[in-house]
C-alpha cells in the first residue's frame, strides 16, 4: 500500500484530486487552486462536502445562503445542499474541498 500519493489532474478544473476508493480511503479530496472569477457552478452530492481555505478569498453559495471565507475558515455544505463557489479575489484561491466519500458523485445543477 502506498503511504504518500501525489494526487493526479484532471477534469476538475485542473486542481489535483485524490479520489480515496483507490487507495482504501473513506474520502475524496480536491486541492483547489483556481484563478480569480473561476470556481464550479451549482451542484450537490449525497454526502457533505468540507472546503478549507488556504489562501485566497471566495465567494461561496450554499443552499441559499451566499457567504464569503477567507484564510482560515472552514465551510460545510450539508449532504444533498446545492452549493457552488468562485474565487471573488484578486490572487489564486488555495483551498482542500473534503468530500466525506470514497469516491465523486456529483449532481449538476447548472
Amino acid at each position: 500500500m502506498e503511504y504518500v500519493i501525489h494526487p493526479s489532474t484532471g477534469p476538475r478544473e485542473g486542481s489535483p484530486h485524490f479520489e480515496g476508493r483507490d487507495h482504501e480511503a473513506g474520502l475524496s479530496i480536491i486541492l483547489v487552486d483556481a484563478e480569480p472569477g473561476k470556481g464550479p457552478r451549482l451542484h450537490r452530492h449525497d454526502y457533505e462536502e468540507v472546503f478549507v481555505v488556504h489562501a485566497g478569498t471566495v465567494s461561496f453559495r450554499v443552499g441559499d445562503q451566499e457567504l464569503d471565507a477567507h484564510p482560515g475558515d472552514v465551510v460545510v455544505a450539508p449532504a444533498g445542499a446545492p452549493h457552488g463557489f468562485v474565487n471573488s479575489g484578486d490572487e489564486r484561491l488555495q483551498m482542500t474541498a473534503i468530500h466525506h466519500s470514497p469516491e465523486f458523485v456529483t449532481e449538476w445543477l447548472e
